[in-house]
């Protein structure tokens, strides 16, 4: 019997083009006074990465596969196909890197070895939504001799980040020459230095802040204005808004407004053509405001959640949704009279004609720091299997 555990060194978040580095730890758990003839042997192991593709079939109508190649894995088991038995299609896959072969591990002896790749920076982000799903995925196939293959999965999630590859690198300070002892690092740096990138850009995107303003009206008259200083956001950040119903013309009894994301199938694949998109919220927020001049609200935005992207097949938006409540005549607040105390209790009116209408407000919502995805991540960062 041998332990086979794989372990993602900075956790399960990354940014596609990032490389991800594994260490794959091989363990026999006999103690090491048993017997020599107790020792275990691998013929090999490989590793492998790939994006599974799943989509609901009663709203996406996907074409048939271009090759209609028998796969080999149904026959056979000794060969290694790393999504054999996922459901779905695979849909992105990097070359599969070999990690050892004829491997003797003694009772209590160990070995470790090292898997690095970069993530493919044409794939989808991660994304588990009602229509489609995009799910990543480390595997590692090991196989003893005449012996099927054994897989271990570490899933793991992905961030695309627009625009970062086509972004140039910060030219580095020092102007020392280059150490060719310091070969290995190299890929440590040109890493760091892509997370540094990513961080630039979103910083450059969100923190732009400018006032917009929207009236709010209906057709009886102005309701009052909505204030926002940004629409632009990354994952992670507090969507904050503020209502001023001071200069408006119609009372306004009641808003809500909710954080909002839109899964669309693109045209070409709706199961049914003009099928409407399926929202999901994220944060709400409700309040009474008969009679307030001023009011906010501050809505998160989930670490835990994709950001806005599209691809052929679906695409992701986000947006605020108001719903106001108005009412169609004033309502006039009770004052207290003469020789009356301050201190009075105000009592509503049983029946009061409303309006109710809707309104929507698109925002961009892009990526955070994969470190801080990593800390709400639902996926273990390590996993372990026993052949």
């Amino acid at each position: 019997m041998i332990e086979v555990q794989a372990a993602l060194l900075r956790g399960p978040a990354f940014l596609a083009g990032e490389a991800l580095e594994c260490l794959v730890t091989l363990r026999n758990p006999l103690p090491p006074d048993a017997t020599s003839a107790s020792s275990e042997i691998l013929a090999w192991a490989s590793a492998q990465i790939h994006c599974q593709f799943h989509a609901s079939e009663s709203r996406v109508a996907l074409p048939p596969p271009d090759n209609s190649r028998h796969d080999v894995q149904a026959e056979s088991e000794t060969v290694f196909v790393p999504n054999r038995g996922e459901r779905g299609q695979c849909i992105l896959s990097t070359p599969p890197k070999i990690l050892f072969c004829d491997l003797r591990l003694d009772p209590g002896e160990s070995k470790t070895y090292s898997y690095c790749e970069t993530l493919p920076v044409d794939g989808p982000p991660s994304f588990r939504g009602q229509a489609v799903k995009y799910v990543y995925k480390l595997t590692i196939g090991c196989q003893r001799v005449n012996s099927p293959i054994k897989l271990l999965r570490v899933p793991f999630r992905v961030l695309v980040l627009p625009g970062l590859q086509d972004s140039p690198f910060p030219q580095d300070e020092a102007v020392a020459p280059s150490n060719p002892f310091l070969e290995e690092e190299e890929g440590a740096k040109n890493d760091s230095r892509l997370a540094d990138l990513a961080t630039e850009l979103l910083m450059a995107a969100t923190s732009r802040r400018s006032l917009h303003v929207y009236n709010i009206s209906n057709s009886r008259g102005k309701v009052g204005a909505f204030c926002i200083f940004k629409t632009v956001y990354k994952i992670g950040e507090d969507v904050v808004g503020t209502f001023n119903f001071s200069a408006g013309d119609i009372p306004c009894l009641q808003y809500l407004v909710s954080l909002q994301t839109e899964e669309q199938v693109q045209e070409a694949f709706q199961r049914r053509r003009g099928q409407p998109g399926s929202y999901t919220t994220h944060a709400r927020h409700q309040e009474s405001c008969l009679h307030t001049s001023r009011t906010s609200f501050s809505l998160p935005i989930p670490l835990s959640s994709a950001p806005g992207f599209s691809t052929n097949i679906v695409s992701l938006k986000w947006r605020l949704h108001f719903e106001f409540v108005t009412a169609r005549e004033a309502v006039e607040l009770q004052g207290a009279s003469d020789g009356q105390s301050e201190a009075l209790s105000w009592t509503g009116v049983e029946q009061m004609d409303v309006d109710t209408f809707s309104w929507d407000l698109p925002l961009r919502v892009l990526p955070t720091n994969p470190l801080l995805a990593s800390y709400v991540s639902q996926f273990p960062s390590s996993n372990i299997l026993t052949i």
